[in-house]
């Protein structure tokens, strides 16, 4: 045989035995899969706060959960005598909802000198009751289930949506209001504004246990949260040191 016949033959063999050589692409490709599983699985088992809260048993808020997010709030920031210090006296908190309550039945037990209290108020920039809660939408329901408690008395919605700052500003300055309902964020910026005085507030309500569809509470939600310790920050936590205001969990 000649030699490039041999060559070519040798060559030929190569070929076959390479070609029953055992490879391992299927391997490969059947990891591939596997690990994209891997992940979606534990994509799937990470744990939403409407999961949790969906499993749980509703409870009424207590001062020791408000007591909790304070000091969980600021223990990254403030020293231990610091946090000391915003640890807030049991005096000030009126007692909580226990779930039985509708908000003017509630509010009627922790304020039952209401009408006496409201008919001596005439201070323009400022309000005696503030009810905190998380959303526009929510606000208008809880001041249509004021009727039975609020009287004669001045309400003012206290939220950003489709109403200006200014405007705000504008009707806290040419009458006394009794009663404001809104969200932090909104009653924050009235009060940096000087539309809003502190100092006459009596009551500091938080709409505590009500949940939104996806189960949340409004101290659930982190920029609601932050905003409400804005507004503590604000003078609240003196106020209550002070006696003159008190904290209510509706």
């Amino acid at each position: 045989m000649p030699l490039s016949d041999t060559s070519s033959c040798k060559d030929e063999h190569s070929l076959i035995y390479i070609s029953l050589q055992p490879t391992e692409c299927f391997l490969t490709q059947a990891k591939e899969p596997k690990t994209e599983d891997s992940r979606k699985s534990r994509k799937w088992k990470k744990k939403k706060i409407s999961d949790i809260l969906a499993k749980s048993e509703p409870k009424p808020g207590t001062p020791e959960d408000l007591q909790k997010l304070i000091k969980g709030h600021y223990s990254s920031s403030r020293s231990v005598i610091e946090l000391e210090e915003l640890h807030l006296p049991d005096s000030c908190f009126l007692k909580c909802n226990d779930l039985t309550h509708s908000l003017s039945s509630y509010l009627k037990e922790i304020c039952p000198k209401w009408v006496k209290l409201r008919k001596t108020h005439n201070e323009k920039k400022s309000v005696l009751m503030l009810i905190l809660c998380s959303s526009a939408v929510r606000a208008l329901e809880l001041i249509r289930s004021l009727t039975a408690f609020k009287g004669d008395a001045k309400v003012m919605k206290l939220f950003a949506k489709h109403i200006k700052v200014q405007e705000q500003v504008k009707l806290l300055e040419k009458r006394a209001i009794h009663l404001g309902v809104g969200t932090p964020g909104r009653i924050k910026e009235l009060v940096k504004q000087d539309g809003l005085n502190l100092n006459p507030l009596k009551f500091l309500v938080f709409d505590w246990n009500w949940r939104d569809q996806k189960l949340r509470r409004m101290m659930d939600i982190p920029e609601i949260r932050k905003e409400v310790f804005e507004l503590l920050d604000m003078g609240v936590f003196s106020l209550c040191k002070s006696d003159s205001l008190k904290l209510g969990l509706f």
